[in-house]
This record gives C-alpha cells, sequence and structure tokens, in this order.
C-alpha cells in the first residue's frame, strides 16, 4: 500500500512536505502540512526535528527487537542466551501484548514462528508506528500522516482546521505500480489507520493457519482500523486465517477489509468497496 496525500495547498500560505528514512527493512516516511517557501523554512526545520523524533524511536526499537541484528535482544532470546522472564521490561510487554492477540485471534496471530523461536515482528512495527504518533502528538503536531513501508497512521487533516481526511491507496499486488482504490483516513473518517499484509512484495513469510486458509489463498489484505496494531495484527491474521478470521474480524472489531486471492477475485466489507 502506499500513502497519498492531495498535492494542493493545505491552506493558504501551507502545502504538503515529506521525509523519509530507512529502518525495520523498509521506507518511513512522515509528512506534514508546512509553511509554504514564500513565507521562509519554520516549517521544513519543523519537518526535520518531527522526523528526527521519530527515525530515533524506530532505530532504538529496532535494535531491540531485530532478529536481523545478533547482538539485539530479540536474538539472544532466540539463541537462548536470555529467558523471557529475564527480559527487559519493553520485551515483555510486547510479548503480553502479542500473546493477546493470539488469544484474540484464536492463533491466526502468534509471536512465535513455527520452531518455538519469539519473533515479535509482527507487532513491533505497528507499535513503533503507535509510538511515533503519540510523540507527534506530544511535539504539539495534530496534522501528520506516518507511512511505514505501506502501513498508515494519520491526524488530522492535509488541510489544517478542516475535517478533509488524508487518501491512502491500496496498491495492485498483480502490478505495483497501479491502485486498486482509496481509502479515507483522519479528518471526518471513523479510522485513522490502515495496514496492508501478504506475500505480493516479501514473499510467503505468513504462516497460514485454520480450517480454509489455504483454499482462499489471499495474496494481500488491508485493513483499516482505529489504531495501528489492531490494523496491523488482523492484516497479518486474516492472511495467516483465511475467510473465517476475515469473518470474525468484520463481526468483532470496526474495521473495513479488502482481501484480494491469487486470482485476482475479491471480498471486501461493506466499508471498504473497490472503486
Amino acid at each position: 500500500m502506499q500513502q497519498t496525500s492531495n498535492p494542493l495547498p493545505a491552506t493558504a500560505g501551507t502545502t504538503l512536505k515529506a521525509r523519509t528514512f530507512d529502518c525495520m527493512g523498509t521506507v518511513i516516511g512522515l509528512t506534514l502540512p508546512v509553511d509554504s517557501p514564500a513565507e521562509g523554512q519554520p516549517g521544513l526545520d519543523e519537518l526535520a526535528a518531527a522526523t528526527a523524533v521519530v527515525e530515533r524511536l524506530f532505530r532504538d526499537l529496532d535494535e531491540t527487537f531485530s532478529l536481523y541484528r545478533p547482538d539485539s535482544e530479540a536474538s539472544r532470546l532466540a539463541r537462548g542466551e536470555l529467558t523471557l522472564p529475564h527480559a527487559s521490561a519493553q520485551m515483555r510487554e510486547r510479548y503480553a501484548e502479542a500473546h493477546e492477540w493470539r488469544l484474540r485471534t484464536e492463533g491466526a496471530f502468534t509471536p512465535e514462528r513455527p520452531d518455538g523461536v519469539l519473533d515479535l515482528s509482527g507487532i513491533i512495527k505497528g507499535h513503533a508506528i503507535r509510538e511515533a504518533g503519540t510523540s507527534l502528538l506530544a511535539l504539539g503536531r495534530r496534522d501528520w500522516c506516518l507511512n511505514a513501508g505501506g502501513d498508515v497512521l494519520v491526524s488530522g487533516s492535509p488541510h489544517p482546521g478542516s475535517a478533509e481526511p488524508w487518501k491512502a491507496g491500496v496498491v495492485d499486488p498483480a502490478d505495483r505500480l497501479t491502485l486498486i482504490t482509496g481509502y479515507p483516513l483522519g479528518g471526518n473518517s471513523r479510522h485513522s489507520a490502515m495496514a496492508t499484509s501478504g506475500s505480493a512484495e516479501r514473499g510467503e513469510h505468513i504462516w497460514r493457519v485454520g480450517s480454509g486458509a489455504g483454499d482462499d489463498g489471499f495474496v494481500q489484505v488491508t485493513v483499516a482500523a482505529g489504531d495501528i496494531v489492531t490494523a496491523d495484527v488482523l492484516a497479518t491474521a486474516i492472511v495467516a486465517g483465511g475467510t473465517r478470521m476475515l469473518d470474525r474480524a468484520a463481526d468483532n472489531w470496526d474495521v473495513a477489509v479488502l482481501a484480494i486471492r491469487a486470482d485476482g477475485s475479491m471480498l471486501a466489507t461493506p466499508a471498504f468497496q473497490p472503486g
């Protein structure tokens, strides 16, 4: 999924500007309405400062939770050099959160790999986005869009002071340059977060479980929700659990879902009809 925002000026004297950085194996981008160049550069300075805060947060979490870093706490746990009861408070907190989601999704989302190794990557990016959003609000930023590898969290509007939502687009898994549909986030929309999971970009990396999962063959699932962790976890769970998990998500959470099969056919909840 790609975040797409209205390129028109947000308000008189402001425009949308973005900065990006690489972390957690993906590109993270922050978009803000800022002062136009004609009025000087303070807006761009604020964007740079806000992005620096977001980047530091992502890097700190990556240093702790990445299984690709041999010196990370997660890697020490995977090698058996450290046990969970003796891990850091933040490691235990994220495990507890992931375990709760395993119960809520009846095992479709899990914090362990099939070999038993603890792998919290399914929740850490969403947590990082959530924490970054909290930090941006603490900085006094009310209007922004944060996009981490296609998982999007927004606040306010691209037009500060209005109810105009941000626009997020869903790409075609068969053609990454084509958008299938768009979805409003923030503003007057009830949802502020969207996440996409599947095998279209990264190949098969989600363990499919449960009745019917193999028959569904969802290659991409997009979930819009009120918070990014719910959107991220449920997108992964629906890929893993198939139609049964999609129905469970629609019945138990205020979400919009668009699920795409390998043959291009789609399933969508009423709030997320492509068009």
